[in-house]
């Protein structure tokens, strides 16, 4: 069993930063990817960043050259560094780990306003 715990998020004005952390706890197991995702209100989950466990990053256009994925595999813990955050950055950001299965935190809210 894998847990995630993610925390970090808040209430930010546009233009403000924040860090997300996850945190992973429970049994060693062979994670390849970890990712943040992020759900906005009436909108589909999206994916916003992934790191693999060679430290090989991917983000989604909307956030290149304002956040930043570290950490994760073979660590026990992930981070996103949020920059210039955007009203449209507003959702529930979610960690996920993925190997044989794929794991899932609880979510943490980030509400940016204008």
């Amino acid at each position: 069993q894998v847990t995630l715990v993610e925390s970090g998020g808040g209430l930010v004005q546009a233009g403000g930063s924040l860090t997300l952390t996850c945190k992973r706890t429970g049994v060693a197991v062979r994670i390849n990817t970890m990712a943040w995702y992020r759900q906005a209100p009436g909108k589909q989950r999206e994916l916003v960043a992934t790191i693999s466990s060679v430290g090989s990053t991917n983000y989604v256009d909307s956030v290149k050259g304002r956040f930043t994925i570290s950490g994760g595999s073979p660590g026990n813990t992930l981070y996103l560094q949020m920059n210039n955050l955007k009203p449209e950055d507003t959702g529930v950001y979610y960690c996920q780990a993925a190997g044989g299965f794929e794991y899932w935190g609880q979510g943490t809210q980030v509400t940016v306003s204008s």
